[in-house]
């Protein structure tokens, strides 16, 4: 307990912690940038934060450490993300004494929670400043009032602007109910310095009683939310219910004071009585409250009645005028001098710290590209990709299917490529073998599944490793709740506690077997054609071993037209195909260097500029981003173009196709070559395809690694504060049933010494009754049967009276006789029995029977 009759807020108080490997760390993994760019930050960082948590004596250079470090903290909070793996560790203060025992530890890995200590430090620095100031002079007052407004302004600062975006469980002793009644009574000991100011200043009764009652009301207010709160201690609550009281009655006492100028005697008489009942209110509090308040209290109810015998005395004898009843006097007015005043370098922090020579210092991590820009050009490439990939490139490689879906189905080129070159490899049929040999086709194809194997089974163990911590800490949490119940072991279930990441358990499921399902398809597709594809992959011997000669035709002038004609639009196909793939390695290239981080960089520059205190969002960055992706407009264009192209082209080489069968209906000479040559042309369509598939497949996996790795970091985070949770949990709870078992041991101890207590006392009652017996006993047993039955019939005779001896020469005792007085009964004889009234009937006897 305090000892004056101010308080003031003590420290929260914090262990070391070197925040500069924290951030070296997730620079080094999550941004492009390397950490040795920041190493002059990164040591301004660390000795702020050391001289901020060591501020704990009430000096101005410890408002302005606190002030430096949680700027910084705000900008970093622009820049990094709140959870940047440094676990910060602080210890309550006002529930230590608020439940009398040492504060434990809350450990949060959150920039935010940082920042939430920091400026509590920074309000009991502000209040501590209040209280060591002289106020026994007006500027010592003036001071101390305003560092409480500041104190107040903090408080409301970090009630208002930081835990609402906190995003993790606040501070122990720093939730709403308790900053509510700190900022009220913060600005009530404000208020009390500018009531003691106009007290010294000799201002006029009527003010002083205005400022007195809005300290009472201030105090009030605090009390009534500290009532709330689980963290203020009680000496705080009944200290600020005396004060309540205590200016409700020098707020009267003024009053009665102003009465008195005015002659309203009667209304004197009735305030200074209600200023007395409140002293005594306030009294009540006296076992609780420190000698500073409880003399207050003295000193004011000895002046008030003084006062009120007074004036008892002089409207009683002089002024005669009636005594208003306490509901007919006037509410007094309200005078309030003070508000919650936020510091501007708590306020306008980042406008300050980005100013020329601000004391503040400079922005740390200035070069770093904030958080929320890399989150924002994540979601960017994102969207761009699926709008590239999803709807345009699909879409192309989905008419480039259905062309050879649709010549595979008209048997071309095959027919045509047999009929123009009956002997030998056909040169379109040479160019797709070389092609393949050039990129080693067959061994490519394995090689490319066998690392997309290798990256699956990465994936599968990384998402198992994340799946089997869960069950692990789920299996550990079920079987505590099992030992302790349901009732001593109260928390969340795991599932419950984040059912975000267990939700993420099952999408991951759904894209592995998705993604599996996807493989074992591409995977059975080479099985079918891998025979010819190694055909397409083998020398032009094999090849032409495989293909059948066969003889030459007679072309007849029709045959040729339409042969021709055929050619021509397998060409116009073959075009477009090749054209086609051009256009879409050009549409990734284009998305690939598609950097959108300028735009967003000015963007953000342009936010913080004009909205420095809202936290910047990757949603603000919306606009950016449709503006952006108009740039694909024209591909999506020309998608609709495109297909109509190829529709007007594959219905003219069906066209052609079909008078080219008419012109050689009959022919059989080649059908054997024309199979096998539409079997190869089939075998390379496949080859292209399963490679498409492929690569595909290995960008999914690639980019689900992340989702992966994400997703085991996630949970081994999640287990680690599950268990250390559970471990601080499992202690109090053993601490508890400790508790309860000494309690029961000590009663069952009690019991027992009770029970041998009472077994001893009935015993040694036994042995004195057994005792007593036997004395009662042993002299009739020596005495003889005659003696005992003489004893029985010889009467016993009466005890001689003793008197005390009185000398021979002792003077009579003589007995003060009364005189007999009319009304009086006549008493006969000397003795000293009781009186008796003479009856006339029964005459006059003389004698002394």
């Amino acid at each position: 307990m305090q000892s004056g009759n101010i308080l003031q807020i003590p420290f929260h108080r914090t262990t070391s912690l070197t925040l500069s490997s924290a951030i070296t760390s997730y620079i080094s993994t999550k941004y492009d940038q390397h950490p040795s760019t920041f190493t002059r930050d990164l040591e301004v960082i660390d000795q702020l934060r050391k001289d901020a948590v060591n501020a704990l004596e009430p000096h101005s250079s410890g408002v302005r450490k606190l002030q430096s470090y949680a700027a910084q903290l705000v900008w970093m909070g622009g820049k990094l993300p709140v959870d940047i793996g440094a676990d910060f560790t602080w210890y309550p203060s006002l529930s230590n004494a608020a439940h009398n025992q040492q504060g434990r530890p809350q450990t949060e890995n959150n920039l935010r929670f940082e920042l939430a200590n920091v400026l509590f430090n920074l309000a009991a620095m502000y209040s501590q400043l209040a209280l060591s100031s002289n106020r026994a002079t007006a500027d010592g007052l003036k001071n101390a009032a305003n560092n409480f407004c500041f104190s107040a302004g903090v408080i409301s600062h970090l009630k208002t602007k930081v835990l609402p975006e906190l995003r993790s469980s606040p501070p122990e002793d720093v939730d709403d109910l308790t900053l509510e009644s700190l900022e009220n009574l913060m600005l009530a000991q404000a208020q009390e310095c500018f009531w003691q100011k106009a007290v010294k200043d000799g201002l006029k009764d009527a003010s002083i009683a205005k400022l007195a009652a809005k300290v009472s009301d201030l105090y009030s207010e605090a009390g009534d939310w500290a009532l709330k709160s689980d963290y203020i201690s009680s000496e705080w609550i009944h200290h600020m219910n005396a004060k309540h009281h205590h200016f409700a009655a020098a707020a009267q006492y003024r009053a009665a004071c102003e009465c008195l100028e005015k002659r309203k005697y009667g209304e004197e008489v009735a305030r200074l009585r209600d200023s007395l009942n409140c002293v005594n209110e306030a009294l009540k509090e006296g076992r609780y409250v420190n000698k500073a308040v409880l003399g207050d209290l003295q000193g004011l109810k000895n002046r008030v009645g003084e006062d009120l015998k007074r004036a008892e005395k002089d409207n009683d004898t002089i002024y005669l005028i009636a005594e208003p009843p306490k509901s007919e006097l006037r509410t007094l007015d309200r005078a309030s001098m003070v508000s919650a005043k936020v510091p501007n370098e708590v306020s306008d922090s980042q406008e300050l710290l980005s100013g020329h020579g601000s004391e503040l210092g400079q922005p740390l991590f200035a070069k770093l590209v904030p958080y929320s820009v890399h989150v924002a050009a994540s979601i960017y490439a994102d969207r761009r990709d699926r709008l590239v990939n999803n709807t345009v490139v699909s879409e192309l490689e989905a008419l480039t299917q259905r062309i050879h879906e649709t010549l595979s189905s008209m048997n071309l080129p095959g027919s045509l490529q047999a009929l123009e070159k009956p002997l030998g490899l056909p040169p379109g049929l040479a160019s797709h073998a070389e092609e393949i040999r050039q990129h080693n086709g067959v061994a490519r194809l394995h090689s490319t599944i066998a690392d997309t194997e290798k990256l699956k089974a990465s994936n599968r163990n990384l998402y198992q490793e994340g799946v089997n911590l869960l069950r692990a800490e789920a299996a550990e949490d079920e079987a505590t709740r099992q030992k302790y119940g349901t009732e001593r072991w109260n928390r969340p279930s795991s599932h419950d506690a984040l059912p975000k990441l267990y939700n993420q358990v099952s999408d991951i499921e759904g894209y592995l077997k998705q993604a599996d399902s996807s493989d074992r398809i591409v995977e059975n597709r080479l099985r079918e054609n891998e025979t010819l594809i190694r055909l397409l992959n083998g020398t032009d011997r094999d090849l032409e071993d495989y293909v059948p000669s066969s003889r030459r035709a007679t072309m007849t002038a029709k045959v040729e037209r339409e042969a021709n004609t055929l050619r021509a639009g397998l060409n116009e196909v073959n075009r477009l195909d090749s054209r086609r793939g051009k256009k879409v390695e050009s549409l990734r290239l284009k998305a690939k260097e598609d950097d959108i981080n300028p735009s967003l960089l000015k963007e953000a520059a342009r936010l913080e500029r004009e909205y420095p205190m809202v936290p910047i969002a990757a949603s603000q960055f919306d606009s950016v981003f449709d503006e952006r992706l108009k740039r694909y407009d024209v591909d999506r264009d020309d998608l609709k173009r495109e297909e109509g192209e190829q529709d007007r082209l594959l219905a003219r080489v069906a066209n052609a196709n079909t008078s080219f069968q008419m012109a050689t209906k009959g022919d059989t000479s080649s059908k054997e070559r024309e199979q096998a040559l539409q079997n190869l042309e089939n075998a390379f369509t496949a080859y292209r395809e399963i490679m498409r598939n492929l690569e595909t497949g290995r960008k999914f996996w690639n980019d689900l690694s992340a989702v992966t790795t994400r997703f085991r970091q996630e949970c081994r985070d999640f287990v680690y504060t599950r268990r250390t949770e559970a471990q601080a949990l499992e202690q109090d709870v053993s601490n508890a049933m400790a508790g309860l078992q000494l309690q029961h041991n000590t009663q069952q101890t009690l019991g027992q010494q009770k029970q041998q207590q009472q077994e001893r006392q009935s015993e040694r009652l036994q042995q004195q009754q057994q005792h007593y017996q036997q004395q009662l006993t042993a002299p009739q047993a020596r005495m003889g049967s005659a003696t005992q039955a003489r004893i029985a019939q010889e009467p016993m005779p009466a005890p001689m009276p003793t008197r005390p001896n009185v000398p021979a020469n002792a003077p009579p005792v003589v007995h003060a006789v009364p005189t007999w007085q009319e009304g009086m009964p006549i008493n006969f004889g000397g003795g000293g029995g009781k009186a008796k009234v003479w009856d006339e009937s029964q005459g006059v006897r003389f004698g002394g029977r």
